[in-house]
């Protein structure tokens, strides 16, 4: 059908993007920001979503797409549990927003998101294996397969942030002694690594944070090493403003990566994400 579109929401722990689409091209036609009211609980937050998407959908608006922090049980797409926004648990999502809007539901998380806007239309387009790491508040991750997002048996693989990166010795003094990605390479760990820090800039430019940027390279790396084993992707996409500012950086993670990999091993590229706004864009995609 022609001129038909979908929308997208990126619903965030501070702000929420929701947009229109044209359901050929992806070409944004519409978009409204909003905070999000997190300390209402998810509930609530959905709703107020569902207001915007009844306001903005079309007679040919065909269906939404909705990504959200946190783990979702798919197919139901049931939000198990979600870091930033209160009274998350067990909430029917999908469900709940098909009923209010007599349109078809799809919920992922939203790095998952984030990668499939970037394997479809950004960095990795035309790539078979295309894996997104967010590194922002905290670190998230998708897997995208042949233009489909993988999600493993019950929809929770791509959770990279707490993935292992050194057990047991987080690189401050915390109680939880996991020693996750996250608590190495989101932008909440670098500023509780690097305390003189006055803005996110300043953990990987100038000579504030100076001492940390190698550990960073290497942490990376190392990070990137794993998923190389484990997945064999053509392509790592970063994003996120810890992800981003790794852009004048990456010869340096290259040249870690290689040190860390066995020779002759098929190495993927490594990339900074190519779109802004590729979260409210891959929830939108979710639907094609």
């Amino acid at each position: 059908m022609k001129n038909t579109s979908v929308i997208g929401i990126d619903l965030g722990g501070t702000k929420t993007i929701i947009a229109r689409y044209d359901a050929i091209t992806y070409e944004r036609q519409t978009e409204e920001r909003i905070a999000t009211n997190a300390s209402a609980g998810l509930d609530i937050v959905l709703r107020d979503c569902m207001q915007i998407a009844a306001k903005m959908r079309t007679p040919t608006t065909t269906g939404v797409g909705v990504g959200i922090a946190g783990l979702i049980r798919q197919p139901e797409g049931v939000v198990i549990h979600t870091p930033n926004i209160s009274a998350g648990k067990n909430i029917r999502a999908k469900e709940l927003l098909e009923k209010e809007l007599k349109l078809p539901v799809r919920v992922a998380n939203d790095a998952g998101c984030f990668a499939l806007a970037e394997a479809m239309l950004g960095a990795g387009k035309g790539k078979k294996i295309v894996v997104g790491i967010t590194m922002g508040t905290g670190v998230g991750g998708g897997i995208v397969i042949d233009g489909k997002i993988f999600g493993g048996s019950h929809g929770f693989a791509g959770e990279i942030g707490h993935m292992l990166l050194m057990p047991g010795k987080p690189p401050y003094h915390t109680d939880d002694m996991r020693g996750d990605v996250e608590q190495f390479l989101s932008g909440t760990a670098m500023g509780r690594r690097c305390t003189a820090a006055q803005k996110p800039q300043d953990y990987l430019e100038g000579e504030v944070c100076d001492w940390l940027q190698p550990h960073v390279f290497e942490e990376t790396a190392w990070l990137a090493t794993n998923l190389t084993y484990l997945l064999n992707p053509d392509i790592i996409v970063f994003g996120g403003s810890a992800g981003r500012a790794l852009m004048p950086h990456m010869s340096k993670v290259r040249d870690e990566l290689k040190k860390w990999t066995l020779p002759e091993t098929p190495l993927p590229e490594l990339a900074v994400a190519a779109l802004d706004g590729s979260g409210a864009l891959g929830a939108a995609l979710l639907l094609k």
